[in-house]
């Protein structure tokens, strides 16, 4: 029963990430002038990435044996939190960028700067939502490969997206996005907020 719901958080994750995506994808046929750098990091390449980790979990593939039951419930209900605050946080940051998501890295004529929301925490929560969840599954699925994959690979394809669009907002928005730079990080909130005013 208890794998199950761990499988139906999972199911859960899936779904609403590919609604998501194609809500994005429907709502961006409208015509805007825009300037675009073309990334190989783009929804292709994450979904390449998301079916290689399924089919790490789903094959056991470093699979970590536990032989305490209450660690087993520990570990997967703690990685299915996470995956449930993991979608629930890029829903949220969908809703905050509204017009400006894009498939590749975009700046539209009308685009704003958003800093409110989630990007009040951290400057990417499309992508740092996405590693939540994949770590989020590694601990439901007691997986360390997976764990592993999404640190030494899709983290530093989110890092290299990521500074693209940096450099792009940067370009656009000047002194204001650089401000917001400095004092939100990128991916993983920081546990007290940065001071602009720090001496030294």
């Amino acid at each position: 029963m208890f794998n199950m719901a761990v499988d139906l958080v999972s199911v859960l994750c899936v779904v609403g990430m590919f609604m998501a995506v194609l809500s994005n994808f429907i709502a961006g046929k409208a015509a805007r002038q825009y300037r675009e750098r073309r990334s190989a990091v783009a929804t292709f390449s994450m979904v390449l990435f998301a079916v290689a980790l399924f089919l790490t979990l789903r094959f056991r593939v470093g699979f970590i044996f536990v032989g305490n039951q209450w660690s087993v419930i520990l570990f997967r209900a703690t990685g299915s939190l996470v995956m449930l605050a993991g979608l629930a946080y890029n829903l949220w940051g969908r809703l905050h960028l509204k017009g400006n998501w894009s498939d590749h890295v975009r700046v539209y004529e009308d685009h704003f700067l958003v800093t409110d929301g989630p990007y009040r925490f951290v400057r990417h929560p499309l992508y740092a939502s996405l590693i939540w969840m994949f770590l989020g599954a590694s601990a439901a699925y007691l997986n360390w490969l997976s764990a592993v994959e999404t640190l030494l690979v899709f983290v530093p394809a989110m890092t290299y997206r990521a500074r693209l669009e940096e450099q792009a907002l940067e370009a656009q928005f000047g002194d204001a996005y650089a401000a917001y730079r400095r004092t939100t990080p990128r991916f993983f909130p920081r546990v007290r907020p940065a001071r602009e005013d720090r001496q030294g």
